[in-house]
């Protein structure tokens, strides 16, 4: 059943994009209109949620392409608010709002990348506003201070992805408990047991007059309300850890959400209604935002494994639906999004009641952010789609025993780093993992020795760089036992990824014992030496007929160590008369191997190498090259 919904998902989607091939991918059109409508800033005055939605559309265009004028877009927009010192202007944590939280994401982004206190103490304010924010007498935050004894469903989005990714950064591992309960308390308050939906909010006092005096809830299913929570809800799960006792209920939560959200589909257009269970009924109107929003937590939530495959078709016809419905393209070119509510509440003065008539009255904009913004974090899940077919539901391993260097991060805490899938600075792996995950494969760490109990469960197994002891006094080598277990496995199937380091600054005797099984040696030997930022003399030229990087023309490898080979083994790059890329079959398995741990941010992300350098397709030809000898025979 998942290979026919998976084969039905492709066809589906190949023809949708049938009459744009011509054209750049619709989140890249819908980033480009960002950039322009608002082209110094975003828009408003104040530190807002509506910065923060389009910022996270932007960054998941960026991690999509690697272009560096997405994340340069990003950190100038933050850097309009964050100071040199750490502090946030215009924010008050005193106000205590929720709304105020989700720009963070962005900014605890760009610490990640950039390693820069100001940003780390800028989320640190936004962290502390959450220790001391009022709450309901279950624990719950309230929307605002404004709002006493309320939670809007628009609040699981503002605040827990960037609660739950504090948590993991900060290793304040405590938190997730109190993530987990904000979900939780909010639809088990919010959630009406006939339709599945959600209310927007919940006045657990009962005293407004919006409230039903029985349950507090209020009056009727807005659909950006329910967007909110969906998206928050698969945001935050990225974050929590495998083993977390409330992690099930929180995937039970998702799916009973993903069921409630289908059933108000509309059959015809595909996509959603401003109020979720009144379709056709006076006034009411097909609404962009919430239908974007869907869509995102309907596609990450399969992609991720969240939610089982049969959510792709309903995904897929709710965008096919949104580019119908609501996407435009003007005579000069420019994508624009149409049919979005603009911002709405309850309670406040002028009195918001709820009502139906209430959220029907607010009538649809073109390009308001909150459409722009999920419209292309919705179409940047899509175009992951269509690449997630062959690796869904496999594993890519990444050793963390005999690559284990420690440092102290920011909190000081002694943690594993260097070409790790959690590191998002120049050293970490965290696009190349993007990768992974947009060809359907799952990212995981492996911190024991291999053996075959271990590697049972990895589809692709990456050493990169093995420790001397220089950089690891502790460095662990690889021994008899570990290449039998390696071999074994990779003979059964399992497909083996091999970036070592020129000499000097890897472990290369144990390393030629395994693979030496499969006819390649690395020389202890560093060429493409580069001087500062002359990158062309690390530049390398691929051929047109080039078997593995079918887009990549020019990388750059500098200081790699170059191969030496017999069989099995294939050369599949050269560099004059350096073998620098090889590859050997196995088994029934693979084996890819690089003097070079290569594919790491530094000259992934778009933010160092000249523009004519194309290290991220290389990085994509790759991973595409590794899932296809996933089912190899």
């Amino acid at each position: 059943m998942m290979k026919k919904l998976l084969l039905a998902f492709t066809l589906l989607f190949s023809g949708l994009l049938l009459h744009a091939q011509t054209e750049k991918p619709w989140s890249q059109r819908m980033a480009a209109t960002a950039m322009h409508l608002w082209q110094d800033s975003l828009p408003g005055h104040n530190w807002s949620y509506d910065q923060g939605v389009v910022l996270q559309g932007l960054q998941s265009v960026w991690l999509q392409t690697a272009d560096n004028e997405y994340f340069k877009y990003i950190q100038r927009a933050a850097d309009r608010y964050v100071t040199a010192d750490g502090a946030i202007r215009t924010y008050k944590a005193e106000n205590y709002t929720l709304d105020n939280i989700l720009a963070g994401r962005s900014v605890l982004m760009l610490a990640n990348v950039l390693n820069t206190p100001k940003y780390y103490k800028a989320v640190t304010l936004l962290r502390n506003q959450l220790s001391k924010h009022p709450r309901v007498p279950e624990g719950g935050f309230w929307h605002k201070k404004i709002y006493p004894d309320q939670m809007w469903l628009d609040g699981l989005y503002m605040a827990g992805p960037f609660y739950a990714q504090y948590a993991a950064v900060f290793h304040e591992d405590a938190d997730f408990d109190d993530v987990a309960n904000q979900f939780i308390l909010m639809e088990k308050h919010a959630r009406d047991p006939k339709t599945g939906l959600l209310y927007h909010g919940w006045d657990q006092s009962k005293k407004q007059k919006w409230a039903n005096p029985q349950t507090g809830q209020s009056p009727v299913f807005w659909g950006r309300a329910d967007g909110w929570y969906g998206m928050g809800l698969v945001d935050a799960l990225d974050y929590f850890p495998a083993n977390h006792p409330k992690r099930a209920e929180l995937l039970t939560i998702l799916n009973r959400f993903a069921a409630a959200i289908t059933n108000y589909q509309d059959k015809n257009t595909g996509v959603w209604y401003q109020v979720l269970d009144k379709a056709g009924e006076k006034d009411n109107y097909l609404e962009a935002s919430a239908s974007c929003m869907f869509v995102y937590t309907l596609a990450k939530g399969v992609r991720e494994g969240y939610l089982p495959a049969k959510y792709l078709p309903v995904a897929q016809k709710a965008y096919a639906g949104i580019l119908k419905q609501f996407i435009e393209t003007d005579a000069a070119g420019q994508v624009n999004i149409k049919g979005v509510c603009g911002a709405v509440g309850l309670g406040g003065n002028p009195y918001r009641d709820g009502s139906y008539k209430y959220y029907t009255s607010e009538r649809p904009v073109v390009n308001e952010t909150k459409g722009v913004g999920s419209f292309m974090l919705a179409s940047a899940e899509i175009e992951r789609l269509a690449n997630a077919k062959a690796g869904m539901g496999k594993t890519v391993l990444l050793d963390s025993y005999f690559n284990n260097e420690h440092h102290k991060d920011m909190t000081g805490a002694n943690i594993p780093f260097h070409y790790k899938w959690e590191e998002w600075d120049n050293n970490g792996f965290s696009l190349f993992g993007h990768i992974f995950n947009t060809y359907g494969l799952h990212t995981a760490t492996l911190y024991q020795a291999p053996d075959a109990a271990n590697l049972k469960k990895a589809a692709v197994y990456v050493i990169t760089d093995p420790d001397i002891p220089k950089e690891n006094p502790d460095a662990k080598y690889i021994e008899e036992s570990h290449v039998k277990a390696i071999s074994d496995w990779v003979k059964k199937g399992g497909v083996l990824l091999v970036l070592n380091n020129d000499t000097g600054n890897a472990e290369f005797k144990h390393l030629n014992k395994l693979m030496a099984k499969f006819g390649i040696q690395f020389n202890e030997n560093s060429v493409n030496r580069v001087v500062g930022r002359q990158f062309e003399m690390g530049a390398i030229n691929i051929p047109d007929d080039n078997t593995i990087f079918k887009t990549a023309k020019k990388i750059y490898i500098k200081e790699l160590s170059t191969l030496q080979l017999t069989l099995p083994a294939v050369a599949r790059l050269s560099n004059k008369n350096d073998i620098v890329v090889a590859t050997a079959r196995y088994g029934k398995g693979t084996v890819l191997a690089v003097g070079d741990p290569w594919f790491y941010n530094e000259y992934t992300d778009g933010r160092k190498l000249p523009a004519d350098f194309d290290n991220f397709k290389a990085a994509n030809d790759v991973v595409q090259w590794l899932v296809k000898q996933t089912t190899a025979k």
